[in-house]
């Protein structure tokens, strides 16, 4: 398994792996180089209780996942790209009108054409999400290929919770 990381010192980087995995009870050797960290062979046990505990550190971040996707379920706005990836929610595509009442769900006017354009769309969307999550922010990007649809970025679980706060029912 080779992991990328950003730590100025990779053999710094493999030594805290080390310690983090020891303090797991797992046997597994770390060393780096200057651009990555090498994990050595994992017995299958060491392999599921890694599985494990990463799945205990990203919990809070799935939790709000599925709720955030629950509440966008019940308000009919379609995320079918939501998931986690590298310990953030990304939101991915959505359409004009999902977005649209995504927007008016977090206070933005409802007043406007039936029919905006991506642009405005964006930035409609963009201001109703920071105002609604105090000023947590979402990428928000308009699709050459889908003038339909928007491309929402990723946040982190701390923003989704605010996200999902300000959409409660």
């Amino acid at each position: 398994m080779t992991a990328l990381t950003t730590t100025t010192s990779s053999s710094g980087a493999a030594a805290e792996v080390r310690t983090a995995l020891r303090e797991a009870g797992l046997n597994v050797g770390a060393t780096g180089d200057e651009d990555h960290v090498q994990l050595g062979p994992l017995q299958p046990a060491d392999a599921r209780q890694l599985a494990r505990l990463i799945r205990t550190g990203t919990k809070r971040t799935l939790k709000a996942a599925r709720a955030l996707r629950e509440i966008c379920e019940a308000y009919r706005i379609d995320l079918p790209d939501l998931r986690v990836r590298q310990g953030r929610i990304t939101l991915g595509t959505c359409r004009l009108a999902d977005a649209v009442r995504l927007a008016r769900l977090l206070g933005a006017s409802s007043s406007g054409p039936d029919t905006p354009d991506a642009h405005a769309v964006r930035d409609l969307l963009a201001q109703a999400f920071s105002a609604a999550t105090g000023g947590g922010a979402v990428d928000v990007s308009v699709r050459q290929d889908a003038p339909d649809a928007v491309e929402l970025g990723a946040i982190d679980a701390r923003t989704a919770r605010r996200l999902i706060g300000a959409l409660r029912f």
